[in-house]
């Protein structure tokens, strides 16, 4: 019996602006990375998602990002080590107080966008992600890229290290995402998606955009929420999972 974690962005309405259909698509997944008030998300919007996670047992993960609202967090900035240890400081307390009145509790941290990307590749930024959450709470589980420097960072200071994979993203020959700016980034075929999810659990491997097969670890796996056929995807993928008998890890 195969069990696994599914994730999903979420909280990044804000003001009069929805986006994504948090309300359906939290039927479909075990935990929640909820937006904290800088790339997207508002006071109004953290406390209700909090609130619907708590109602529907999944669990909830603050989701920073870099302080960049009209890029969606997904510029890269030039910030210090310093800087990132701030910025995730701030955020992680902002969402953490919201589930502390609601009776829940904190259960991972998963970076946003580009500081995520960032993470993966640049040992300092990393660092200094993985000291913060420690300092705030040595028992947060952190999500991040599968053999990055951001998963490393979080087993050597001794967090809880969740590997993450995104089941709806093309993978390049050394295991990275393929960038957002390229045409080919995005799985938009619902099959060849769900597909890959079932290789990614079963046989822990990923299939490159040259043909490649790429050996990688998986704890949870990331779908997206804020498409025209989220919703769909997540109903389709859950169904999916239950015929070949995986279970959510709730």
């Amino acid at each position: 019996m195969y069990t696994v974690d599914i994730n999903c962005d979420m909280g990044e309405s804000f003001g009069r602006y929805v986006i994504g259909n948090d309300q359906d698509i939290i039927k479909y997944i075990s935990s929640a990375n909820i937006a904290c008030g800088l790339h997207a998300g508002d006071p109004a919007i953290m406390d209700e998602t909090v609130k619907l996670a708590i109602k529907h047992h999944v669990k909830i993960g603050a989701h920073p990002g870099l302080p960049d609202i009209h890029g969606f967090g997904r510029r890269v900035m030039n910030i210090t080590p310093t800087e990132a240890y701030q910025w995730i400081t701030y955020q992680i307390g902002a969402l953490q107080s919201f589930v502390k009145i609601n009776g829940g509790k904190l259960h991972h941290v998963k970076p946003h966008g580009a500081l995520y990307n960032m993470a993966a590749k640049d040992k300092a930024i990393a660092v200094a992600i993985a000291e913060a959450m420690f300092q705030i709470d040595p028992t947060l589980t952190l999500y991040g890229p599968s053999n990055s420097e951001l998963t490393k960072a979080g087993e050597k200071i001794g967090l809880t290290v969740k590997h993450e994979v995104f089941v709806d993203r093309t993978y390049q020959d050394d295991g990275t995402l393929t960038p957002r700016t390229e045409k080919n980034a995005l799985l938009t075929n619902k099959e060849e998606a769900i597909n890959q999810a079932l290789m990614m659990i079963k046989k822990q491997k990923v299939i490159s955009v040259n043909g490649i097969g790429i050996p990688i670890k998986i704890d949870t796996l990331c779908i997206h929420g804020d498409g025209p056929y989220a919703l769909d995807f997540a109903s389709t993928l859950y169904q999916h999972l239950k015929t070949e008998g995986i279970q959510l890890n709730k």
